[in-house]
């Protein structure tokens, strides 16, 4: 049987009804508190950089060993993680944020000279981090309660990114460049440490089983494995979300000057992002997630039209808004579609450890991938504002990055057919328990 003990739960309970239990509500407290940390720094933390460097290339390596090292870390911590245990590694995550921006505080304007040496702690601590929270959230949530959890965690990272932000281009506005910047970045520090002490609630689980190190490889080599079209449908939602992390919050910066107006962006756009992902957690049903990713994935890359006329802050805010409507048609459906695949059997989620790394390994083949070659397009283009031409350029490399959602529903689309209920009556594990009715 698999090895996910939670909590004692007869067939048709609240579970099955898609109500989140207490150790789901933990998780998204800190789950939030993570948010909140990286909401008052992580787009600042580019703006930093760019005002002390006025170069993409220096944002861009910062970026690209942050995945690099991401990666490697959720490689190699899955042993500790499934033979040792997982909260440990969720704190260590915690806390080595907290050490990226003290480093970031120490260094202060020769942060940019270590760019790649602070990219690489931080993909570490994002690494510990996501690892283990995301083995917990497939331990602590089942299908029908999947949607309801991301929908909450949306919101939750949407009003983190309103307010956030806002206060810190505030904070930033009102002491001044330096000392502003200093409080940012130590307030970032408090929060991440008090995610980990909220996460001494969370009852510790029993680590079982053995890490099989190649195991995901393996699966992309079964003819019929859904991995052979999962792992590309990642890196596809990657290679447009490691660019546009860092892209839109340097862009407003450089069309306005202002850290306040930065604030005011993701105030307005993350206000959006609440109702948006809001309505879609409640919309959002596994029969209709095809349709809903279909209907995201094409709308996103329109919202990047209005760029072709001028890159200023209107714009940038119409695209923020835009993408902000319906961001979660695409982000939901698909993160809760890889993860149901994960428990669609007691060998799938015993290996859990192993196909998460696998997913994260996706993700930021894509990130990195997209990173490069944004890095790699600057070089080629120079200076956006050297001139029509070369802005234009500039708008369809933005276009080209941000239109590769689409691959990703291609990719998942045969998978997010609405299955067969008689199927899978006996299929799929649901919290490590024996197989129940209706799984979808």
């Amino acid at each position: 049987m698999p090895d996910i003990p939670d909590r004692k739960l007869k067939p048709g309970a609240a579970a099955l009804r898609g109500r989140l239990t207490g150790q789901s509500v933990l998780l998204l407290a800190v789950h939030g508190l993570f948010a909140v940390a990286g909401a008052l720094s992580g787009t600042f933390v580019n703006v930093y950089l760019w005002k002390v460097s006025h170069e993409w290339g220096v944002i861009g390596w910062f970026a690209a060993s942050s995945h690099v090292v991401n990666t490697l870390t959720f490689f190699i911590a899955g042993k500790w993680v499934k033979e040792r245990g997982k909260l440990g590694i969720l704190r260590a995550g915690l806390l080595l944020s907290a050490l990226f921006y003290l480093a970031v505080l120490l260094m202060g304007r020769r942060s940019a000279d270590f760019a790649v040496m602070l990219g690489a702690l931080q993909g570490l601590s994002a690494g510990l981090f996501w690892l283990a929270f995301n083995v917990i959230y497939f331990e602590v949530t089942d299908p029908s309660s999947r949607d309801r959890f991301n929908g909450w965690a949306g919101l939750l990272a949407a009003l983190s990114g309103m307010i956030a932000p806002w206060s810190s281009g505030f904070l930033i506005a009102r002491l001044g460049a330096d000392a502003g910047y200093r409080a940012v970045f130590t307030l970032s520090l408090a929060v991440f440490a008090a995610g980990a002490l909220v996460s001494f609630l969370m009852r510790r689980r029993r680590a079982k089983g053995t890490y099989e190190w190649l195991y995901g490889f393996r699966q992309l080599g079964i003819p019929d494995s859904p991995w052979r079209n999962v792992l590309p449908a990642l890196a596809a939602q990657g290679f447009r979300e490691g660019v546009f992390v860092f892209l839109i919050g340097v862009l407003v910066y450089t069309a306005t000057r202002r850290e306040m107006l930065v604030g005011n962006y993701f105030l307005a756009v993350s206000a959006v992002s609440i109702v948006s992902f809001w309505l879609a957690g409640r919309l959002m049903k596994p029969h209709r997630r095809r349709a809903l990713m279909m209907a995201g994935v094409v709308a996103m890359p329109l919202f990047i039209l209005p760029f072709f006329f001028d890159i200023r802050y209107s714009t940038l805010l119409a695209f923020g808004i835009g993408t902000s409507l319906v961001y979660p048609l695409f982000a939901i459906p698909m993160t809760s579609a890889v993860f149901d695949l994960i428990g669609r059997d007691e060998t799938s989620a015993n290996h859990r450890v192993e196909l998460i790394v696998l997913r994260e390994g996706g993700l930021n083949i894509g990130r990195l991938a997209g990173t490069l070659a944004f890095v790699a397009g600057m070089a080629a283009l120079g200076d956006p504002a050297a001139g029509e031409r070369s802005e234009t350029m500039f708008t369809w490399l933005i276009l080209g990055i941000g239109s590769f959602p689409l691959m990703s529903w291609l990719f998942m689309a045969p998978l997010l057919r609405r299955p067969d209920p008689g199927r899978n009556r006996n299929e799929g594990v649901r919290r490590g328990r024996a197989p129940v009715p209706n799984r979808s």
